[in-house]
């Protein structure tokens, strides 16, 4: 099943180069929660806090960014076994994704702030941004949809300028 984006315009621009890269399409071939794949969970995790960080004056655009990237563990969570020295997933897999976001992508501070500590409370510090507070909102909003099969709420793009 294919992943499509909203049809918010700017939105998509924050997002472009992200999108096109091939370690972000991979997401697509893992499960996340109940039948959503990663890169599904990824969408509806960043649109939502870009949408609700662009109402609020907030810098929508890391919120798109690090909500997009905050899950970039690139692995099947339900079938990982740690190895030897490894937290369990839950608290382990935000420095994977920031890993791997680093290997592949320039980060912004806040970018790099929702990536790494999106898991609160289940890791110990929580955001240090207000961006990243919201991204880990949504994450456990959008998760909690879609564990239970409700359909998550996306809000309609305002009309572009």
């Amino acid at each position: 099943m294919s992943v499509r984006l909203p049809q918010d315009l700017l939105y998509r621009a924050a997002i472009a180069d992200l999108w096109e890269h091939e370690a972000v399409q991979s997401m697509a071939q893992f499960m996340q929660h109940g039948t959503t794949s990663c890169l599904h969970h990824c969408v509806n995790v960043s649109y939502l806090s870009y949408c609700y960080c662009r109402d609020r004056g907030l810098d929508a655009r890391a919120a798109a960014r690090g909500g997009l990237l905050h899950d970039l563990f690139l692995y099947d969570w339900h079938t990982y076994r740690p190895a030897k020295g490894e937290l369990l997933h839950g608290f382990e897999h935000p420095r994977k994704a920031l890993h791997n976001a680093r290997k592949y992508f320039d980060l912004t501070p806040v970018e790099e702030d929702i990536i790494l500590r999106h898991m609160w409370p289940l890791t110990r510090n929580l955001p240090a941004t207000a961006e990243g507070r919201v991204v880990t909102m949504f994450d456990k909003y959008v998760s909690l949809m879609e564990t239970f099969r409700v359909p998550v709420r996306i809000p309609a793009p305002l009309a572009e300028a």
